[in-house]
């Protein structure tokens, strides 16, 4: 066994984010009464939401801004492309949202097979995330998986973000892991694959939505079943 210490990215990898965040954006534009304040249409909501959030998670991980920031100016953002100048309506989606979204629990297919298999073959598997520590703990938890991973590093703890190598060099402390026996696997080719390259560790590219690599990670895959033919 080449490797002992699997590092696994949450959002996107295995925690199907885009559905979660949909339904529970969903949940919110009905509760708040969104469509009568001037946001009739959920699914331009939605998609001026995910181009908010997508740019604002660029600075945010090159620290451009603050977690604070992040957290309530996508909702504001989406809801000035709807001529909706609500700053108080904003911080209460954000808060609801970061309430509600890590209690939905939609995985990407066959998630729970490849850790149980994994896990039987005695791999020690951990975390590494860029999200907020609290909610990163209370997804794990209500989707079950909880009892795969020994260790949860996020970017709150460790001080840093991935791609940085600092976040990787306190996993790998955290861990006890030596850096010959550790792989990176992800589905953001800046932040795990870049950034498993900076600590100098092998990384599997979870290409999920089959683009076109920038960066080189040590393999590739298109689904998370294919692990079982590198591990």
């Amino acid at each position: 066994m080449k490797y002992r210490h699997l590092f696994f990215d949450l959002d996107h990898t295995l925690w199907d984010f885009e559905t979660n965040a949909r339904q529970t954006l969903s949940d919110l534009h009905k509760d708040n009464e969104l469509h009568a304040k001037g946001v009739p249409d959920f699914d331009l909501f939605f998609e001026r939401y995910s181009y908010h959030n997508e740019r604002l998670w660029d600075r945010y991980t090159k620290g451009f801004i603050k977690q604070d920031e992040l957290r309530w100016k996508r909702m504001w953002l989406a809801l000035l492309d709807f001529k909706l100048a609500d700053e108080p309506l904003a911080r209460t989606l954000a808060v609801q949202f970061l309430e509600q979204l890590p209690t939905k629990n939609s995985l990407f297919p066959y998630t729970v097979e490849i850790l149980t298999y994994l896990k039987e073959k005695n791999y020690r598997m951990h975390l590494v995330t860029n999200g907020f520590e609290k909610v990163q703990h209370h997804k794990i938890q209500f989707a079950n998986l909880h009892t795969f991973f020994d260790e949860v590093i996020t970017s709150e703890a460790s001080n840093s973000l991935k791609p940085n190598k600092e976040i990787f060099d306190y996993a790998l402390s955290k861990t006890g892991a030596n850096l010959n026996e550790s792989i990176m696997i992800g589905d953001n080719q800046d932040a795990d694959i870049q950034g498993g390259i900076n600590a100098g560790m092998d990384t599997i590219f979870v290409n999920h939505l089959n683009v076109v690599p920038h960066v080189k990670p040590t393999y590739v895959i298109y689904h998370l079943k294919e692990l079982e033919n590198i591990l």
